[in-house]
């Protein structure tokens, strides 16, 4: 037989705690009746036994029938939250309701698996927002390539081409025997592009380093970027000198610093003369052959370096044909 007692408040004949039943008792809250204390307020429970657990210091049923549990926040500044327990109570994390200001009402809905080892939950960016299962990656930047490749120690702008940029990232030089440079001034262009304006008082190659601003950053695999003084001209431009037709110039010599060869870039030689390439300087010799009248030979003389930087400097030869060369008369 069930005995009925109806009563409207319940309270300890002494001291601060109500005791219902014994251990291994059952006590049943029927659906649809309203739990409150300290402020909470819990409708519809079906539970068999009472368990730890708490919201607003209210201890809760192992199993809550509802739909929707609201932790409210106090009304003034502090935001609801729910708070997980270790299994001593003496530790918790709390899940917690974004800050009135935000002024944010969205959905979190979790994966309808557990996702693989290292992937990571996802939103889709709505605001009913199914939640997803991702590999977990980083977005760096990429070099692909630079313009120019070679320059001088004057201060030149390089463009960078590659992807994932952001505006505005460090981007460095840095020497191949470590020494790291930053540029002068970069410019943004796009996620694909950047001006780089360097001075690198120092010849060498350089690998190239962009750091976006969240800390993502890469190095070019090689040096890419190389820093050489163009080859310059110790040679005067101008006259090399005036050959009888026929005779042998001898040795004449060109110097340019830096330069790994030369060769004639427009115009030609007096015939029979060559030009002998060689580091640093080169030479022309030969004897003179083919001219029938006094002739001057303009040419341009191209020095290169081994970085591919060039020089021009533009030379004469002057060939002339005395009394044994000209027109005989006979009588």
């Amino acid at each position: 037989m069930t005995s009925i007692l109806k009563v409207n408040s319940i309270q300890p004949q002494s001291g601060t705690t109500l005791t219902l039943g014994s251990s291994g008792d059952t006590i049943t809250i029927s659906a649809g009746v309203t739990w409150s204390g300290s402020g909470a307020s819990l409708t519809s429970l079906n539970a068999s036994q009472l368990t730890t657990g708490t919201v607003n210091n209210a201890r809760l049923p192992s199993t809550i029938q509802q739909t929707n549990i609201i932790a409210a926040g106090d009304g003034a500044s502090a935001d609801g939250y729910f708070t997980l327990n270790c299994s001593q109570n003496s530790h918790g994390v709390k899940i917690q309701s974004p800050a009135h200001s935000a002024g944010q009402s969205y959905t979190l809905i979790l994966p309808t698996s557990v996702g693989t080892n290292g992937q990571v939950l996802a939103s889709n960016g709505a605001n009913s927002n199914q939640l997803s299962w991702i590999d977990a990656t980083e977005t760096k930047p990429t070099i692909s390539s630079i313009s120019p490749t070679v320059i001088e120690n004057t201060q030149t702008a390089i463009t960078i081409t590659g992807t994932n940029y952001v505006n505005t990232p460090i981007v460095e030089a840095i020497n191949s025997t470590g020494a790291i440079i930053s540029a002068d001034s970069v410019s943004f262009t796009s996620a694909t592009t950047l001006v780089a304006n360097f001075t690198l008082a120092t010849d060498g190659t350089y690998f190239i380093r962009i750091e976006n601003n969240d800390g993502n950053a890469v190095r070019s695999g090689t040096a890419l970027l190389t820093v050489s003084d163009a080859p310059a001209w110790q040679t005067a431009a101008g006259s090399l000198g005036s050959f009888e037709g026929g005779a042998s110039v001898g040795t004449i010599t060109l110097t340019a610093t830096n330069s790994t060869g030369m060769a004639v870039q427009s115009g030609s030689l007096p015939g029979g003369l060559s030009l002998n390439s060689g580091s640093g300087s080169s030479t022309i010799t030969g004897t003179e052959s083919g001219a029938t009248t006094d002739t001057t030979y303009n040419f341009t003389i191209r020095a290169t370096d081994a970085e591919g930087q060039t020089a021009d400097r533009a030379f004469s030869i002057a060939v002339t044909l005395g009394i044994s060369n000209s027109a005989r008369f006979e009588q």
